[in-house]
């Protein structure tokens, strides 16, 4: 029976908004997840946000509001994240919550014999929830840069030094307790200093939870916060704490080491409780070369990044660019770098020239070859099958260490073999010579080599390896990480889909940080009017929306004449708004700015329509991609072709550029669906 797996991210600090920080730890503990759900393990993942202590009371009383609304405001973007984000957490946890206090009280209950009441006088940081000595201050400031205060108030004390001989000793014996090995020595070279007594409460504020007994007394935030990972598995003891609390791992910033790597073992030394299996320490990132910050305004928002670019491009990019506990730099050059090439042109070029392939020489329908000699099989059939399993192996290695960079440049093998082979086998070749059973071959393996990508893909691209999978037809049985331990398994007979665009290229400039945007925002209100002409006739115009930093959102601009051009509503409903599906697309000769597109509405027959965004998008990148038309709009003949409709798009200027993206649909609703 496979091991049960328990994931956990820090619990975020309720005193801002979510930052890719927050993102990326979130993302990578949901990938672990359903990496082991792939293996077929029973997995918890768990979230959620810190908020209580002094900086939370402040905040509010700054507000004007009680404590517990200010955190109510501020933890439900947190919990939107999760769904921005496409991550599955089994629960959402806050510290506010009853089920959560009353186990910190088990915890200090349980703790009790190493608590005794003295005096304590040190430097305070408000911004970090910690005391610091006079060795430790940088420049009279804590060493985040935070300021500090002398503070001397009665305090509750634990006896952390009496567990520095026993948290060394379970150091030496567990070397992989905290990674990367780097962030297990820094800890290792602390604790031989020898671990001092620990203050874990307060009086000065009220917003926390009261030691039992003595109320006048708060718990220790960190007391109060890190004892989340046990409180969510509700009573110690219980079914899903037995299951999953010897299998922990808690995901964390290097910022918040000490914390989870000293108090927090010795914490559940003291208490009597097992100690989280791992502890992984991940790197910061930086925002083109420059540190971020809200002074500087250069902190990325993860909803801006996804509304451009998608959930799955934004988890591939920061899974992919750096080494998981290193540091790392968010780059738009490198980010269009990785989705463009690698995931639209290696992985989606792969897959669509595949599928055009299986349409024209098989009608889409997946050969058998359970009949096809053995001499058919060549060396680059052979080679194939040794670089899946090959891959396989440097995957499983990978991902047991939390590189993910690692086991996503594994998968990437396979996809440029993909293309290699191709290339090699040449099908259209062997398709005009009539070799048929060569050609079955070719088809078959590539289309096994898709099956084998998807699924190992399910925990990086969760909605395009689901896409991928269902366009492929391809049953459940065969989603399995098992299924893929053997070259073969895909049935012949599927029906596979004509053509699938999983990444469509995406365009700069792009930004993503939140007072960018709202800056753009403001412009594009003085700068744009309800509707731009595209310099291609009424019927080749695309309708168009203030975007915020490429952001497929679109905002009500407001313009001067604005009352002139106010509609009613049964002029609006007079509008016919469809989902159509593009066919094909052409660039219209001596027309720069004009493609002329084939769309699939839902009416039987196919309709064309011009439309003036040649200069914003390839014809090829259209293909198969939903969109929004306006249908019931008269015809009108341009450069000689009748045009029966018009898209809409969004359109924003950053600087001198423009930037225009068409209205995105969900993938789920079909052709002919109206809209509005």
């Amino acid at each position: 029976m496979s091991q049960p797996f328990y994931i956990t991210t820090p619990i975020y600090y309720v005193n801002d908004i979510p930052h890719i920080g927050h993102a990326y730890t979130t993302l990578a503990a949901d990938t672990l997840a359903r990496w082991h759900q792939l293996l077929g393990q029973d997995t918890y993942f768990l979230t959620g946000t810190d908020e209580h202590g002094l900086k939370i009371e402040q905040a509010a009383k700054k507000s004007g509001v009680s404590p517990q609304a200010h955190v109510d405001h501020y933890s439900e973007p947190f919990r939107k994240l999760t769904h921005t984000l496409d991550t599955r957490p089994n629960d959402f946890i806050r510290t506010t919550e009853a089920r959560h206090t009353r186990i910190v009280a088990q915890i200090w209950e349980r703790m009790k014999d190493d608590i005794y009441l003295g005096e304590y006088s040190g430097w305070y940081s408000v911004g970090d929830e910690a005391f610091f000595t006079e060795d430790e201050l940088v420049n009279g400031k804590a060493p985040s840069g935070h300021e500090v205060s002398w503070v001397t108030e009665k305090s509750y004390f634990f006896r952390l030094s009496k567990y520095t001989q026993p948290l060394l000793d379970y150091l030496q014996a567990h070397p992989d307790f905290i990674q990367p090995t780097s962030r297990y020595n820094e800890i290792k070279s602390f604790v031989e200093q020898g671990l001092k007594d620990l203050s874990i409460s307060r009086t000065t504020f009220s917003w926390g939870i009261p030691v039992p007994n003595d109320p006048a007394h708060i718990i220790y935030v960190w007391v109060d916060a890190l004892s989340n990972y046990v409180s969510a598995l509700g009573d110690i003891g219980s079914d899903l704490y037995e299951k999953f609390w010897p299998n922990a791992v808690h995901l964390i910033g290097k910022d918040i080491l000490r914390f989870h790597c000293v108090f927090w073992p010795c914490f559940l030394m003291s208490a009597g409780l097992p100690l989280p299996k791992k502890v992984f320490a991940h790197g910061w990132w930086t925002n083109e070369g420059e540190k971020m910050s809200k002074t500087k305004g250069n902190t990325i928002d993860p909803e801006l990044v996804v509304s451009a670019i998608g959930s799955d491009a934004f988890r591939y990019f920061v899974l992919r660019e750096i080494p998981f506990g290193s540091d790392g730099d968010f780059s738009v050059s490198a980010l269009m770098a990785r989705v463009n090439g690698e995931l639209g042109n290696d992985y989606g070029n792969l897959l669509n020239r595949t599928l055009a392939m299986l349409q024209k020489f098989r009608n889409s329908v997946i050969p058998d070859i359970s009949l096809v000699p053995q001499d058919q099989f060549s060396e680059p059939e052979l080679e194939m099958i040794k670089v899946i399993q090959d891959a396989r192996l440097e995957l499983t290695e990978s991902m047991k260490d939390y590189r993910f960079h690692d086991a996503l440049r594994a998968i990437w093998k396979v996809v440029g073999y993909g293309n290699k082979y191709i290339t090699v086998k040449a099908p259209w070749v062997l398709a005009k010579q009539g070799q048929n059973e060569q050609l079955d071959v070719v088809l078959y393996s590539l289309f096994e080599l898709l099956r084998i990508v998807g699924v190992w893909t399910q925990p990086f691209l969760p909605q395009k390896s689901v896409a991928l999978l269902d366009g492929l037809a391809i049953p459940q049985a065969l989603r399995s990480f098992d299924s893929t331990s053997q070259f073969g398994a895909l049935p012949p007979g599927l029906i596979v889909a004509k053509e699938l665009v999983l990444f469509p290229r995406i365009e700069g400039p792009l930004h993503f940080s939140k007072s960018n945007s709202q800056q753009n925002l403001q412009n594009e209100g003085k700068k744009m009017s309800n509707e731009q002409n595209l310099g291609t006739g009424a019927s080749a115009s695309v309708v168009s929306a203030s975007v915020a930093s490429a952001s497929a959102s679109t905002t009500a601009v407001v313009t001067e004449n604005l009352n002139d051009q106010m509609i009613d509503i049964d002029h609006f409903l007079k509008m016919q708004l469809k989902v159509a599906i593009v066919l094909s697309a052409e660039k219209v000769e001596k027309a720069d700015k004009l493609l002329k597109l084939s769309l699939d509405a839902g009416e039987g027959q196919p309709r064309t329509v011009l439309s003036g965004i040649a200069q914003y998008y390839q014809p090829t990148e259209l293909v198969g991609r939903r969109v929004v038309l306006l249908a019931n709009l008269k015809p009108r003949k341009i450069r000689g072709i009748e045009s029966h409709g018009m898209l809409l798009a969004g359109s924003s200027s950053v600087g001198d550029a423009q930037i225009v993206k068409l209205l995105d649909v969900d993938q789920s609703l079909p052709a002919g669906a109206s809209i509005g």
